[in-house]
This record gives C-alpha cells, sequence and structure tokens, in this order.
C-alpha cells in the first residue's frame, strides 16, 4: 500500500473515531446552555452523556458480531447513517427527551455499528507491528484528539453560535465521512448464514446498563444503586454462562471464552477501560466544575482544554517512533504515571488559585500520559488474535473502552454533582477517585507480560 493510498484508506476511519469521541465529550461546555434552553437540569444532562457513552458500550459487541453477516463496510455505513439521523435530530430538539433520542439513542446505535469495523478494516490492512501500530496511533490519536478537543470546539461553536450548532457541525462532518469512506473496499466477503447470538447480546446490554444505570442513582438512593447493581451482576453472570453453555454444545456464542485466556490482551483491556474512565471523567469533572462553580463560559472553558489536545495530540504523533524504542508494556505503564502526576497537579492547583489557566499543566500532563498509552493498549489487544476472531475482540475491545467512557462520567459526575454548592470539595471528592482509578491501570500496566526477547541466530 502506497502513502498516498494509506492515507486515503485511514483519512475517513481517523475521522470517524474522532467524531464519536469527539461526541461523548462536546456537550460538557454545553451544559449550562441546555439547561437553559431546555429547561432541565445539570444531572439531565449527565445522564444524557453517559445514556451515549453506555448505548455504545453495551451495544459495540452485538454489532461487531453483525460485521461479519452483514460486511465491515456495510456496517461502517448504516452507522455513518444513523449517527447523521441522531445529529439533526439533537439539533432541532425541542426539550431534553429528543435530545436522548437523537445523541443518547441515534448516535449511539450509529457509533456502535461503525467503530468495530474501524479497528477490523485497519488490523486486516496492517499485517506488521511497526505499520500497525502508526496506522493504530493515528486513529487512537484522532480519537482521544475528538474527546480532549471536544470541549473546545464545542464552547468556540456554542459561544459563537448555539448548541445547536454543535450537532449540525457533526452532521456536516459524518457527511465528509460517507464521502471519503465510498473508495474503501472490505477485504472479507460477508457471510449472510453467520449465526447470531440474539440471546447472549440482550443479556450482556441489559446486564451492562444495569451496573451503570446503577451507577448513576448513587447520590438519590443508595439501596436502588445496589438492587440495580445486583440486578447487573446477575445478568452478566447469566450472560457468561449462557456462552458458555453455547459454546460447548458447538453453538457459536456472541463472544467465545477464547478471548479471555489471553492474559497479555484480558490486561490491555483494563488498561483500556481505565484509560477512557480517566479521560472522560476528567473531562467531564473539569468542564462542569469550571461552569457551575466557577462561573466560566462555554468557551472559556473550551480553551482551558486546548492543553489536554496538545498534549494528546503530540504523544500520539510520537507513537510510530515510540513503538519502535520502547516495550507496549513500558509506553503503558509510563502513561499511567504521567497521566496520575496530572490529576495531581488538578488537585494541588485547585486551592492555589482561581485563574483558569491553573488547569493547564494538569490537563496538558493528562492528555500526554493518555497520548502515549492509548495505541499501545489497542495493538496489544487487536494483535493477540487471529482474523477469525478481529470481529469479536474489536468489538469486545471498543464496550470495554466504551464503558470506561461511562464509568468516568457516572463515577466522577455523580460524586461531582452531589453537592456543586460545596465549592471545591465535591471536585476534589471526584478527581482523587479518578487518581484511585490510575493506580488500578497502572497495576494492570505493571502486570502485563514482558515481551518476548528474540532468539539469538544459530539457537537450537
Amino acid at each position: 500500500m502506497s502513502a498516498a493510498e494509506r492515507r486515503r484508506f485511514l483519512a475517513p476511519l481517523a475521522l470517524a473515531q474522532f467524531i464519536c469521541s469527539f461526541a461523548g465529550s462536546n456537550m460538557n461546555v454545553m451544559i449550562n446552555d441546555i439547561t437553559e434552553d431546555l429547561d432541565t437540569t445539570v444531572t439531565g444532562v449527565q445522564a444524557t452523556i453517559t445514556l451515549f457513552l453506555l448505548t455504545m458500550a453495551i451495544l459495540m459487541i452485538p454489532c461487531s458480531k453483525l460485521t461479519d453477516r452483514w460486511g465491515r463496510k456495510r456496517c461502517f455505513t448504516l452507522g455513518l447513517a444513523l449517527y447523521g439521523v441522531g445529529a439533526v435530530l439533537s439539533a432541532i430538539s425541542p426539550g431534553l427527551g429528543v435530545l436522548i433520542i437523537g445523541n443518547s439513542l441515534f448516535e449511539g446505535v450509529g457509533t456502535a455499528f461503525l467503530i468495530p469495523p474501524v479497528y477490523i478494516l485497519t488490523t486486516l490492512a496492517f499485517s506488521d507491528l511497526t505499520s500497525r501500530a502508526k496506522a493504530f496511533g493515528l486513529i487512537s490519536g484522532m480519537g482521544g484528539i475528538g474527546a480532549a478537543a471536544g470541549p473546545l470546539i464545542g464552547g468556540v461553536i456554542t459561544s459563537g453560535i448555539s448548541w445547536r450548532a454543535a450537532f449540525i457541525f457533526q452532521a456536516l462532518v459524518i457527511l465528509t465521512i460517507i464521502l471519503l469512506s465510498r473508495r474503501i473496499v472490505d477485504p472479507l466477503p460477508a457471510d449472510p448464514t453467520r449465526p447470531f447470538d440474539a440471546v447472549g447480546a440482550v443479556l450482556s446490554a441489559v446486564g451492562m446498563f444495569f451496573v451503570v444505570f446503577g451507577i448513576l442513582q448513587a447520590d438519590n438512593d443508595v439501596v436502588l444503586m445496589l438492587v440495580l447493581l445486583a440486578a447487573g451482576a446477575a445478568f452478566l453472570g447469566g450472560f457468561f454462562l449462557y456462552i458458555r453453555s453455547r459454546e460447548r454444545s458447538g453453538r457459536e456464542p456472541l463472544l467465545s471464552l477464547a478471548l479471555f485466556r489471553n492474559r497479555a490482551s484480558n490486561l490491555a483491556l483494563v488498561t483500556q477501560n481505565m484509560q477512557w474512565l480517566l479521560l472522560m471523567g476528567t473531562s467531564f469533572t473539569v468542564a462542569v466544575f469550571l461552569q457551575t462553580v466557577r462561573g466560566y463560559d462555554a468557551i472559556q472553558t473550551g480553551v482551558i482544554f486546548t492543553a489536554a489536545t496538545l498534549g494528546i495530540l503530540g504523544s500520539s504523533l510520537a507513537a510510530e517512533r515510540l513503538a519502535k524504542r520502547y516495550a507496549q508494556k513500558g509506553l503503558i505503564g509510563a502513561g499511567f504515571v504521567v497521566t496520575a502526576a496530572g490529576i495531581v497537579l488538578l488537585l494541588a492547583l485547585v486551592g492555589a488559585s482561581s485563574r483558569v489557566v491553573a488547569f493547564a499543566p494538569g490537563l496538558l500532563l493528562i492528555g500526554i500520559g493518555l497520548g502515549v498509552m492509548l495505541t499501545p493498549s489497542v495493538n496489544l489487544v487487536q494483535s493477540a488474535f487471529p482474523e477469525a476472531l478481529q470481529g469479536e475482540i474489536s468489538g469486545l475491545s471498543r464496550s470495554v473502552s466504551n464503558l470506561g467512557s461511562s464509568f468516568g462520567t457516572a463515577i466522577a459526575g455523580t460524586i461531582l454533582v452531589s453537592d456543586l454548592a460545596s465549592g471545591n470539595g465535591t471536585y476534589v471528592a471526584a478527581m482523587l477517585v479518578l487518581a484511585a482509578f490510575a493506580v488500578v491501570g497502572l497495576i494492570a500496566a505493571i502486570r502485563l507480560p514482558a515481551p518476548a526477547r528474540p532468539r539469538p541466530a544459530g539457537a537450537a
């Protein structure tokens, strides 16, 4: 594949990852505008954002399986179409209900269809570690930039025009992707006879929904939260028992248990979950705090996230060079250390200065740390399995990442909005929880198996 062909192939895929990640964070700076325009609350907007991320997470695995049955290119195009409809609906929504239908449901379902093909097509197109790392670096980097730049772009559009114009922007980007992706060819034929495990899809979706919805109830009703978490755990437990039984009987399950027998992949999935939890949790916490407690408007809030965007952009652009010089395990571990340092700075400076610029050093470090480790984690997971399992592992990988995004917004957001009147109090509590998750990610990175050393020439 020539350099020009490579650019044409990756451009629509990277742009698709960008806009889906952008959608998860750009609403953070519109909260005041949306609550006033639609006569709703911060909690209502938080629920809309979380449901968008959750819809992606619970449908990512089923939709990844459908890529084998319907074809990767067809699912990609279908996802773009659904997303575009959702963006237009969100732009014209008269109330929170229509916004949830457009943003949380249509955009969420569209993303679940279009993201697995992005990673499957990339894995199939690039076979060697270096070129695949470079391709994943571009795509993952654009995802990280989309999430980090979401507040900035959303803030500029909201302040200059309206929060509704930000959804029109998304629709225009989707139209551009559709035009750019016309020449993408699916390297594998669709298999309409491929079985689809509908029962497994329902069990996994309901289980994940109850878990995240339960977290959202933490500030309202602790008993209800515990009931929902228990129900979610029961459904997920039933899901694993069901797919094990289905696999033992010789029928194809929604998710092969073989995916969980690879230690490196399992730990890399944990690091993916923690990375997106930290990115989206930090984005929501800082954005809401600046608007509701410090009184900054959308553009002022968005501008400060330029620091995180620059950090992710710089470290993502260096992904190929870093992959050649350092082991992926080391890069992931270093990323969590830098990210944790960024969170510490955000905590240390919030009380030292009331100026918005005090948030820049911490956000910059978080951006650098996340940019360093996003690509190695994806590469470890995708490269651990053969082509036959790429559909499943891509869906699992994206589902785990989006669950992390949901957890970040739900957990940190719920702590933050529980008592905004306390000033710095709930902000500090939310950031301390995020710091604890950074430690969890670091522990998982340390436990990753060391890379195999090449055997000397002539060794037996």
